[in-house]
């Protein structure tokens, strides 16, 4: 890929002519085995990529699909919010329509024949779970769904959230037909290391659509200052399939963990992983404010803290979080949250350094096990 140094030198206003930014998408392009990529600290979140990519290809009067259910709660506002004049694809006379994902491969497919017989312009396939309790999906059940949408309507755009899904297999869902895919930095790709932002790739004239929605028509990806950031994304793309491995060692420790103290856990400690989350169900608000808790001070950062619920914005109830991290809200380090809704879930990702992380675990243990003394 040829990356020299002289590709972390900081550019400010405008940012013309900046080649590290210019590497940076095409490296990403690369390893994703994508046309082209969009990666830039500008977006604030994932939810503000995917929003950036599905406002940058949709146009009003188009149609959208789900086909593995309702969006992740802060999406939800983004395509169908209650509240008119807030934005949302809804206030664009954009349409959503969702079919839930089922495990029963002849019911799942017979449904999205049927939906299919709309017009759709988009199909959007979340790869993770959110806060559900389905499985999340391996890129050769994504192939396998892209395929059979596209029998049936070869000109659809279909988008896959590939939040907490890099790196975790060895090919990603661009590689398997999927027209646009969106992610976080300070998920998966960033390795602990990038402090902010995330990516659009994909098919070439949809990057571009996206670029224009993210700065302006015609402007697109030809500006935009790094502010000496490229440093660290480079090294967060560099460290991420390590980081990835790390938290996935995690993973299945929380779940053997969890199972032996009598906890339901998804996925069981022995099955494989598409994603480097792992739900558990704690039965109680006690219990999942306890395991947030034991994680929040088993955390390199703020561990005196202690998690409480609250509204969070873009949620529909009130949610616990914990994140003891050195990037905020980074989701490859070390973190656990859930909904303070029965039965209690919660879900755990991360953990770049699996020996630190462990302590988090035990933590978040030993703090349960502490409520049946009191």
């Amino acid at each position: 890929m040829k990356v020299s140094e002289n590709h972390f030198g900081i550019t400010t206003g405008y940012g013309y002519g900046d080649r590290g930014r210019d590497k940076l998408d095409e490296v990403f392009a690369k390893i994703f085995g994508a046309e082209d990529a969009l990666v830039r600290t500008n977006f604030v979140s994932g939810t503000h990529a995917l929003t950036t990519a599905l406002f940058g290809v949709l146009r009003p009067n188009d149609k959208m699909l789900s086909l593995t259910g309702k969006l992740y709660d802060t999406m939800m506002g983004v395509v169908d919010s209650k509240d008119v004049d807030l934005g949302s694809l809804k206030d664009f006379h954009i349409g959503f329509d969702y079919i839930d994902y089922n495990e029963n491969k002849e019911k799942y497919y017979d449904s999205i024949s049927a939906k299919l017989q709309e017009k759709f312009k988009l199909i959007y396939i979340q790869r993770s779970r959110g806060y559900t309790l389905r499985k999340s999906l391996s890129i050769s059940e994504i192939k396998e769904i892209i395929n059979f949408v596209k029998r049936i309507i070869p000109d659809c755009i279909v988008m896959v959230d590939n939040c907490y899904g890099e790196f975790v297999e060895t090919i990603e869902p661009s590689e398997v037909g999927a027209d646009v895919v969106v992610g976080s930095l300070i998920k998966n790709p960033g390795g602990g290391i990038a402090p902010a932002g995330g990516y659009i790739l994909g098919y070439k004239k949809y990057v571009d659509m996206c670029s224009y929605r993210l700065t302006a028509p015609g402007i697109g990806k030809e500006v935009g200052a790094t502010l000496g950031i490229n440093r660290e994304l480079f090294m967060g793309i560099f460290s991420a399939p390590h980081a990835v491995a790390e938290a996935l060692k995690t993973a299945v420790y929380t779940s053997a963990l969890f199972e032996l103290l009598g906890f339901k856990a998804y996925p069981k400690y022995e099955e494989s992983r598409c994603d480097i989350v792992e739900s558990l169900i704690m039965g109680s608000a006690d219990a999942l404010r306890a395991f947030c808790q034991g994680i929040q001070s088993g955390s390199p950062v703020d561990s005196f803290v202690l998690p409480e619920p609250w509204d969070m914005p873009g949620y529909e109830s009130p949610v616990i979080m914990a994140a003891g991290t050195f990037i905020g809200g980074s989701s490859i380090e070390l973190s656990a949250d859930g909904p303070m809704k029965k039965p209690y879930p919660v879900w755990v990702q991360g953990g770049t350094n699996f020996y630190a992380a462990k302590v988090g675990i035990l933590k978040a243990a030993e703090k349960i096990l502490s409520l049946g003394n009191q």
